[in-house]
């Protein structure tokens, strides 16, 4: 049962390359959707707090990051498929949460990362985030988040490279990092979300 609005640390669904996709069995799927919690817990970490701060990552550093590095290297790549996302719109001087989705209403795939941990709760827990790129110069995304702060996006893929990015080596991962056109997207304000319905 799972929730429509995702928060981090809640749970939510993924794809992955399916771990069997190559045996050449044609029974066996190319892509498995799991369920994880939103926020990357690494397989080292024992708190599933973790997972609070590392719902996006860096393609920047994400190479390096003690926290994502080993699902980078290990290509433990994903899709979060969402409808859409929210951010903060400040150009009011306040914070106005603003839906972002694409114009022709299909659901965005975002590239993410998913890890598999133990330490957390001695069973194995699937977690997942999402990759950023610099929007400062994206027509959209430029208008989110406070003035003074670096403006950021989520990685959204075109539909014809979803298997690639799921089979993408560590090397080829970064060709997949960029901004996507702002002209297919549209946004909206929605100021009501995250407040408690009566």
């Amino acid at each position: 049962n799972l929730r429509t609005d995702v928060w981090p640390t809640y749970e939510a669904p993924f794809v992955r390359r399916h771990p069997h996709a190559d045996v050449g069995d044609d029974a066996v799927s190319a892509r498995e959707a799991m369920v994880g919690l939103f926020g990357l817990v690494p397989h080292w970490a024992g708190e599933v707090t973790f997972g609070k701060r590392l719902y996006n990552a860096r393609s920047e550093t994400v190479a390096e990051k003690p926290s994502f590095r080993d699902a980078w290297r290990h290509g433990q790549h994903c899709i979060v498929p969402v409808e859409r996302i929210y951010e903060p719109d400040w150009r009011g001087g306040s914070a106005v949460p603003t839906r972002i989705q694409r114009k022709d209403g299909l659901p965005m795939g975002i590239a993410g990362l998913w890890a598999s941990n133990r330490k957390a709760t001695g069973e194995e827990l699937l977690t997942f985030t999402m990759l950023t790129v610099n929007a400062d110069d994206h027509e959209l995304f430029k208008h989110f988040h406070k003035p003074q702060d670096e403006k950021r996006m989520v990685v959204i893929l075109r539909e014809d490279q979803y298997d690639e990015w799921l089979t993408a080596t560590p090397e080829k991962s970064k060709d997949f990092m960029r901004q996507y056109p702002a002209h297919l997207l549209m946004s909206a304000p929605d100021p009501d979300r995250g407040k408690r319905k009566r």
